[in-house]
């Protein structure tokens, strides 16, 4: 399997690209803010062809490229209900005003076909299955996305900004909700084999046991307190 990722945009959001190997179909997860040019250069690297656009959320960072990198391969974006209304207005979204130079790199609005995610559902794109989970907290629309285990691989989470190595997303900006992100990190992560590779929508991947064992906020759900360390640092938009 390739699985070839890059940071880009103000927020340093993970995009990646994943295909069986290299010169055959892919599915490109999240191209943010400014990230278009990478994903162009990653296609041509690997000899891509992207076959749809899957989005973790709402987020512009996560999101902002979508019209333009859906526009250029003629591919089907998906995102889940309750985050939809983020592309037509994403500065409401997130409770602030964008500038104008801003403004100006991100294309608001529907890419001109845009499906829906529903939890548990599994998306069949360019020869690989991706399981999709509900993951409401970070937005209400927050979904992860899970290749299942292989001979030569480990099973991968894609998280958005679910978990993070050694941290969550924020619960602060519209839509977000901190008992809800607790019980999908329970929901969703604890239940997870130790093995699994996270790979997140900001900062280095990492693996669930890991988190199991180092995160504050997975630490305490695992030990069955149901909290969080309120002092520890959070990432992401």
């Amino acid at each position: 399997m390739l699985i070839a990722g890059f940071p880009s945009g103000a927020w340093g959001t993970n995009c990646y690209l994943v295909a069986p190997a290299a010169g055959e179909e892919c599915v490109i997860i999240d191209p943010g803010h400014r990230a278009a040019p990478g994903v162009e250069e990653t296609i041509a690297k690997h000899r891509l062809k992207p076959v749809a656009v899957v989005l973790t959320h709402g987020h512009l960072d996560h999101v902002a490229s979508v019209i333009p990198v859906c526009g250029a391969h003629g591919v089907p974006a998906w995102i889940h209900p309750e985050d939809r209304e983020m592309l037509s207005d994403p500065g409401k979204a997130l409770g602030i005003t964008l500038g104008e130079p801003l403004l100006g790199e991100i294309t608001a609005g529907e890419p001109d076909d845009l499906r829906e995610l529903t939890d548990g559902s599994e998306l069949a794109l360019a020869g690989l299955t991706f399981k999709v989970a509900h993951a409401p907290g970070h937005t209400r629309g927050s979904v992860t996305f899970r290749l299942p285990e292989t001979a030569d691989i480990p099973s991968v989470l894609f998280s958005g900004d679910l978990l993070f190595a050694g941290s969550i997303g924020r619960t602060d900006l519209p839509g977000g909700d901190h008992a809800a992100i607790l019980r999908s990190l329970a929901s969703v992560c604890l239940p997870l084999e130790d093995s699994t590779v996270v790979l997140s929508g900001h900062g280095p991947q990492t693996t669930i046991g890991r988190e199991r064992a180092t995160n504050p906020y997975l630490r305490e759900l695992a030990a069955g307190r149901g909290g969080a360390n309120p002092a520890a640092p959070r990432t992401g938009m």
